[in-house]
C-alpha cells in the first residue's frame, strides 16, 4: 500500500491524502459500475440498510417490562429464574437464569434508542427455549467459557421451536408482529439474530430433560431428538428422529444439525420466513462458518425469492478478513459480515493498550480488499460473545467518533454507551442486566451524550452512510479522511477530522481540498475555501469535528482519487 507523504509545518499538520481502492457494494453488478463511472456518481454503497446504525440488544437482559411473563417459578428441580454465577469476587455477579427482559421493556424505550441516532435494533433469538437449566456439561463458574451446566436459554440460541415464539418474551397484546410494528412507530427497524446450525444442548444430561436436543415443527410436531446420546451414537439411517442431526460434535454440546438433510433447509426457510412476515426487516446469521456456504446460498437464494434485497449479516468469528469475506461473495452467502479484522484492532487503538490510527488503517482494506463490498461490513468493538471494551470514557468517545463517521454500518452493545460493564466477559458481567434505572441515568454520561452527537449527525448525513472513503490521514492519534457521496441528486463531501489524544490538535488540509463553503456539521464554524486553499480546525481532545461541502465534485486531485476507487470497484463474483 502506498501513501502520500505527510508535510508538517510546526503549527499544523498539513495532510497531503492518499486515495484508498474501495469495493462495491452487491447490488452493483458490472454494468451498474460501468454506469457509475458514465454518470459520474461516487458511492460506497446502494445498500438501503447502510442508512442505518444498529443497537444490539440481548433481550433479557435489557429491561423488564412485564413481570407477568418471567416465568418464576418454571423448571421444576432445575429453575430457570435469577441463577447467580457462583465465586463472583466481591461486588461483582453475573447470571445465567432468566432475569425478566421482554418486548414491552424494549418497547418502552424505543424512543431512547431513537434519540441516541439509531436506526434499527438488533434482537437476540426469540423462538422457543427449554423450560429448565441444563443439568449436562461442564459446570459455569465465574470467568469460564464454553461451561453450560445450570446455565438456561435466556439468550435465545437453544432453539427447539423455530416457529414458535419464547414464553419471556410476549406480553397481552404485544407479540412480535406487534414489536416490530412499534418499533417501526419509533422509526426503528427490527435485525432479528437467527441461528441454523445448532439446536439445544442435547447429551451429557444425568437424566434425559424435557426439550433438550429436540426439534419442533409448526404444529407442535417432534422432528428430531438426539435422545440424550453422544454425536456418536446417533443412527440416523435406523432411527429418522436421529437424522437432522451431524454424527460428530459441533460446539459444546450443543445438537449440531445435518445440513445435508433436505428438509433441514425447508424448516427454517418456512420458520424465518414467518418472522419476516410479521416484520423482521434484517437477520444477523449465527456461527454462519459451521455451515457450508452451499447450504447458506441456498438459504439467502429462497429468503430473497420471496423478499428480494433482504438485507443479512453473519458472524464468523475470526480476525482473517480473506476467511470471513468468503460468506460476502455471491457464489456463497452473498451476505454482509460482522467486521471481526477491524473488531481487533479497534479494540487495541481505543482500549487500554492505546494504538495508532496506522493500526487501524490497514483494517479497512479499502484498497483491492478480499470483501464483496467493505462499505456494508457491520462495524463493532465488543458484543455479548466476547469480552467488553476495556477502555476509559475517553476511549469509548474516540471509537465512537470513529465508527459513526468511517465505512461500514456501526452496531452498538446495549450498555456500552455508558461503559457498563466495561472489559468484562462472559460468565463475568458481559451479560448482566441493564435495566430502566441505568437508562434512565444513561443521558447523564459523557459517553451517551458524544455517542449521540456523532450517531445523530451519521443518521442525517447521507456521504457519512453510503459514501466512498479517502484517507488523508491515519497516524498516531489523528485520523482525516473524507467521505464523499454522488448519486441520484444528492452530492455531498465530508471531511472528518478526528483526535483521540490528550490535547487539542491542530489541522490544517490543503490536498484535495475542494473550494467552498464548508459546513461544520460537527466543531467550529463554518468556513470558506478560495481555490488552493487551506482549511484549518482545532479539534479538543478527543473530538471530532466534520465539515460538509454539498457540492458536486470538481477538485482535480480529489476527483482522481475518487476515480481511483471507483476503478477497484468491481464485483468479486
Amino acid at each position: 500500500m502506498q501513501r502520500r507523504l505527510l508535510a508538517i509545518s510546526c503549527s499544523a499538520l498539513l495532510l497531503a491524502g492518499c486515495a484508498r481502492e474501495a469495493s462495491p457494494p452487491p447490488a452493483m453488478d458490472a454494468k451498474a459500475t460501468a454506469s457509475a463511472a458514465e454518470s459520474g456518481d461516487y458511492i460506497g454503497t446502494t445498500e438501503p440498510f447502510a442508512e442505518h446504525a444498529v443497537y444490539f440488544v440481548l433481550t433479557d437482559r435489557f429491561v423488564n417490562g412485564d413481570p407477568s411473563n418471567d416465568q418464576r417459578t418454571q423448571g421444576g428441580a432445575h429453575p430457570t429464574f435469577d441463577r447467580p454465577v457462583a465465586g463472583a469476587p466481591a461486588g461483582r455477579s453475573d447470571n445465567i437464569g432468566y432475569l425478566g427482559g421482554d418486548f414491552k421493556g424494549l418497547l418502552d424505550n424505543a424512543d431512547y434508542i431513537r434519540g441516541m441516532g439509531f436506526g434499527a435494533v438488533w434482537v437476540t433469538p426469540i423462538v422457543d427455549n427449554p423450560d429448565e437449566a441444563f443439568a449436562g456439561g461442564d459446570p459455569v463458574k465465574w470467568g469460564s467459557m464454553f461451561t453450560d451446566r445450570g446455565k438456561t436459554g435466556f439468550h435465545g440460541y437453544w432453539g427447539v421451536n423455530f416457529y414458535k415464539l419464547d414464553e419471556h418474551l410476549p406480553s397481552a397484546g404485544l407479540d412480535f408482529a406487534g414489536l416490530t410494528k412499534g418499533l417501526k412507530q419509533h422509526g426503528l427497524k427490527t435485525v432479528l439474530d437467527i441461528v441454523c446450525n445448532h439446536g439445544s444442548p442435547a447429551y451429557t444430561m444425568p437424566t434425559d430433560q424435557p426439550k433438550f436436543g429436540e426439534i419442533y415443527d409448526k404444529d407442535g410436531t417432534l422432528l428430531a431428538d438426539h435422545q440424550n446420546l453422544h454425536p456418536g451414537k446417533l443412527d440416523p439411517k435406523g432411527n429418522p428422529l436421529h437424522a437432522f442431526y451431524n454424527t460428530k460434535p459441533g460446539l459444546a454440546q450443543l445438537s449440531d444439525i445435518n445440513e445435508n438433510d433436505p428438509r433441514v433447509l425447508d424448516y427454517f426457510v418456512g420458520a424465518y420466513s414467518q418472522w419476516i412476515d410479521q416484520g423482521a426487516d434484517a437477520f444477523r446469521i449465527d456461527t454462519i462458518p459451521w455451515m457450508p456456504h452451499a447450504y447458506w446460498h441456498a438459504f439467502t437464494t429462497r429468503i430473497r425469492e420471496k423478499h428480494p434485497g433482504f438485507f443479512m449479516f453473519g458472524e464468523a468469528f475470526n480476525h482473517d478478513a480473506a476467511t470471513i469475506a468468503a460468506h460476502t461473495l455471491p457464489r456463497n452467502a452473498g451476505v454482509s459480515v460482522l467486521d471481526f479484522p477491524l473488531k481487533e484492532r479497534l479494540v487495541e487503538v481505543f482500549g487500554r493498550q492505546g494504538g495508532g490510527f496506522e493500526r487501524i488503517a490497514e483494517r479497512l482494506y479499502l484498497e483491492d480488499g478480499p470483501y464483496q463490498n467493505p462499505y456494508e461490513l457491520m462495524t463493532f468493538y465488543d458484543n455479548h460473545d466476547m469480552a467488553r471494551l476495556d477502555a476509559s470514557d475517553e476511549g469509548f468517545i474516540d471509537a465512537n467518533n470513529f465508527l459513526f463517521t468511517a465505512r461500514g454500518i456501526p452496531v452498538i452493545y446495549y450498555g456500552s454507551e455508558t461503559g457498563f460493564e466495561r472489559g468484562t466477559a462472559e460468565h463475568a458481567g458481559n451479560r448482566n442486566y441493564f435495566g430502566q434505572e441505568r437508562i434512565d441515568a444513561a443521558p447523564a454520561s459523557p459517553i451517551q451524550q458524544s455517542l449521540s452527537r456523532v450517531a445523530n449527525l451519521r443518521a442525517k448525513t447521507p456521504a457519512l452512510q453510503r459514501g466512498l472513503q479517502v484517507n488523508l490521514l491515519m497516524q498516531g492519534d489523528r485520523a482525516a479522511f473524507y467521505r464523499v457521496l454522488q448519486h441520484e441528486g444528492t452530492h455531498q463531501i465530508a471531511l472528518v477530522l478526528l483526535n483521540k489524544g490528550a490535547a487539542s490538535a491542530a489541522f490544517e488540509v490543503k490536498e484535495m481540498l475542494q473550494p467552498g463553503r464548508w459546513r461544520a456539521a460537527l466543531g467550529g464554524g463554518d468556513i470558506e475555501v478560495a481555490s488552493g486553499g487551506v482549511l484549518q480546525a482545532t479539534v479538543p481532545a478527543h473530538g471530532v469535528a466534520v465539515y460538509l461541502l454539498d457540492a458536486a465534485v470538481t477538485q482535480p486531485q480529489l476527483r482522481a482519487a475518487l476515480e481511483r476507487a471507483r476503478a477497484g470497484a468491481a464485483p468479486r463474483g
